[in-house]
């Protein structure tokens, strides 16, 4: 869907979410014609993950494609990105998530060492191959990043803050994800109501 669904406050990092509500929620929203729900491991520590799998479950042939992040549950610095963490991220999301294949992971706003190292794109791609995830982008902090991530192949999109305060990545970063078939997930677009 052009519009999708961002999950983090079901995790109640933010104040009190019962389940109903938070299933409420997710009912809402693919009743309004929502495909993509986005979330973190992170989230309520895996609460968002776990409730987004119960609700999908319910609802067979729901049509949802769920979007995770992983990388935050270690401190942001370069030497924890490794192959058997995220082994250990996907797994824990797969569990969460009540599924064998992630739809989409990304990389929760990685350093941009991380970002720009061949190795991070060999180990996401290890984890393609072994089916544990069907696909992976980057969630990015600056422009740069962005572009770094949409000039790897395997990279099918990136998320970036996209509202009327910050429009730099209409500049170069849309033209180049287009031009690379990369989809960008426009982050905090409404400014967190601003």
């Amino acid at each position: 869907s052009l519009v999708g669904l961002g999950t983090w406050q079901l995790g109640a990092d933010w104040g009190d979410v019962s389940e109903s509500d938070a299933i409420d929620v997710l009912a809402a929203s693919v009743d309004a014609g929502v495909t993509l729900f986005d979330t973190a491991d992170v989230y309520g520590d895996g609460r968002s993950e776990t409730l987004i799998g119960r609700f999908l479950a319910a609802h067979p042939g729901h049509g949802v494609t769920v979007a995770t992040k992983m990388g935050r549950r270690l401190p942001q610095e370069p030497e924890n990105y490794t192959p058997e963490n995220f082994r250990a991220w996907t797994d824990r999301s797969r569990r969460n998530l009540g599924v064998d294949t992630l739809d989409l992971v990304q990389l929760h706003c990685p350093p941009s060492a991380v970002i720009d190292a061949d190795a991070t794109y060999d180990a996401l791609d290890a984890l393609v191959d072994g089916g544990a995830i069907a696909s992976y982008g980057v969630s990015v902090e600056t422009c740069d990043q962005a572009l770094s991530a949409i000039s790897r192949a395997g990279v099918t999109n990136v998320q970036i803050i996209v509202n009327p305060f910050r429009l730099k990545p209409l500049d170069k970063v849309l033209p180049a994800a287009a031009a690379a078939g990369v989809a960008v997930f426009a982050r905090v677009p409404l400014a967190s109501g601003l």
